[in-house]
């Protein structure tokens, strides 16, 4: 059975999905306030895990995922986006080649969009292979925050040095 919890973090509301075979989904969600349901059993660990991500404190997540009936092909390319160490980053090229099949990056763009687990599958960290950020289904504002707080060094924004 499906079960459906809620988690607030400084990245907004996000509702976490899933049953005794894995998580399902976790997508953010336009509510305010989050609300403050109680946690299934079934998904107690993904939300402790998602916590301690979002405060640093977890750099690999270590749940059971459950992609149900989606297509092979996203499938592999979710399994591909599993494999990008935290605070790095690959192309959707890179993806691509790593999957045999350099024709496919807009495939592989369309695989991350249809991405139904957010941050855990890490499609945030897939960009274009010029280095410039595309693409991502809470926009890139939200995109570049999550690499900024994997790799502030690296990712953070450039403040104006000059008035």
């Amino acid at each position: 059975m499906l079960v459906k919890t809620h988690l607030s973090s400084q990245f907004g509301c996000f509702e976490i999905q899933g049953s005794e075979l894995g998580i399902t989904s976790v997508k953010k969600v336009a509510v305010e306030p989050c609300p403050s349901s109680p946690v299934p059993p079934e998904l107690e660990e993904c939300v402790r895990q998602l916590g301690e991500y979002f405060r640093r404190e977890r750099q690999e997540f270590d749940l059971k995922l459950d992609f149900g009936g989606a297509p092979e092909f996203n499938h592999a390319v979710w399994q591909e986006l599993l494999k990008i160490p935290y605070g790095r980053t690959t192309s959707y090229l890179a993806i691509a080649e790593a999957l045999d099949n350099p024709e496919s990056v807009r495939a592989v763009g369309q695989a991350n969009a249809h991405n139904p687990i957010a941050i855990i599958v890490p499609c945030h960290r897939c960009i274009a292979k010029s280095g410039d950020l595309h693409g991502y289904y809470y926009g890139l504002d939200m995109k570049r925050a999550l690499l900024e707080l994997e790799n502030p060094l690296s990712f953070a924004r450039q403040g104006n040095l000059f008035e």
